[in-house]
């Protein structure tokens, strides 16, 4: 089921619909608090930045640069361990998968929350 949603990512970010991704509701206390991913367009190559943000202000928020297939793995490992939603947001729809408590998933579509695509700047230091 999490592949057919992260075919609507890909769709999106080729399609240049791609607004935001953000993985949603923890599991438990974890200290992971968020995790985004904001489209950066490059030249040759559709890359996002993906942003850890923790709970604790003594963790650093951590940011890295990956292609969408690198992203999906981080994404993956994190689904039903820390997370159990995962919303897109796109220009043309906002598209939500969530795991419930038996592991099943699903997917809902609503009217978009974005109307355009923002790109994502990197924190400086």
């Amino acid at each position: 089921m999490f592949i057919l949603f992260w075919k609507q990512v890909e769709e999106s970010a080729k399609e240049g619909r791609f607004a935001k991704l953000t993985m949603a509701k923890t599991i438990g206390k974890p200290n992971l608090r968020n995790i985004f991913l904001r489209p950066v367009y490059s030249e040759d190559d559709f890359k996002v930045l993906l942003k850890l943000r923790y709970r604790s202000k003594e963790t650093k928020d951590q940011e890295d640069e990956l292609t969408l297939e690198e992203a999906f793995e981080v994404l993956k490992s994190h689904l039903r361990v820390s997370f159990s939603s995962v919303l897109l947001f796109s220009t043309t729809k906002d598209v939500t998968f969530k795991i419930n408590k038996k592991g099943a998933g699903s997917i809902t579509e609503s009217l978009p929350t974005f109307t355009e695509v923002i790109l994502a700047e990197k924190d400086v230091e």
